[in-house]
């Protein structure tokens, strides 16, 4: 079962980096080239505990569906969410916030995921999934730094 580590600097505090990790706006701005939309539960906004969004997108050249819900909820410092249905077997995505001093945040992320149809999953981690799931992970962490930075948050978060 494959586990995903990333750690990311931004210079915003952690209320800033915790709100935009579960915008649903930003996720869509993130997302852009795989067309992903929310399509039922929360749709815009913010998510909070014990709420769910369905996101439909184009992944390998199919569209599909992937419904997941918050589960564990602490703001600022962390929060869970879960797949409902979709195309894993199960995922879960751990969302971390640490303040580093004055002006910095460290915002980790834990995606520990089991891909589905067992060795052939495997495989597939193995040859492209894992390396494609942490590069959109990387990418959606770029996009919370660049408007936690340069103060575009705020037309999200108002």
């Amino acid at each position: 079962m494959p586990a995903i580590i990333i750690e990311t600097r931004i210079k915003a505090s952690v209320e800033i980096c915790f709100d935009l990790s579960r915008s649903i706006d930003l996720h869509k701005i993130s997302t852009a080239d795989t067309n992903e939309e929310a399509v039922a539960g929360v749709t815009n906004g913010l998510l909070g505990m014990g709420q769910s969004v369905t996101w439909e997108a184009t992944h390998f050249g199919v569209r599909q569906q992937l419904t997941s819900k918050i589960t564990s909820f602490h703001r600022p410092y962390t929060f869970t969410d879960e797949m409902e249905k979709g195309a894993f077997k199960r995922f879960s995505h751990k969302h971390i916030f640490k303040k580093v001093d004055q002006n910095e945040s460290c915002m980790i992320d834990v995606f520990d995921y089991q891909s589905p149809l067992g060795i052939l999953g495997r495989l597939a981690d193995w040859l492209f999934l894992k390396s494609y799931m942490k590069n959109l992970l990387i990418k959606r962490n770029q996009v919370i730094k660049e408007f936690a930075e340069n103060g575009s948050y705020k037309e999200l978060l108002s």
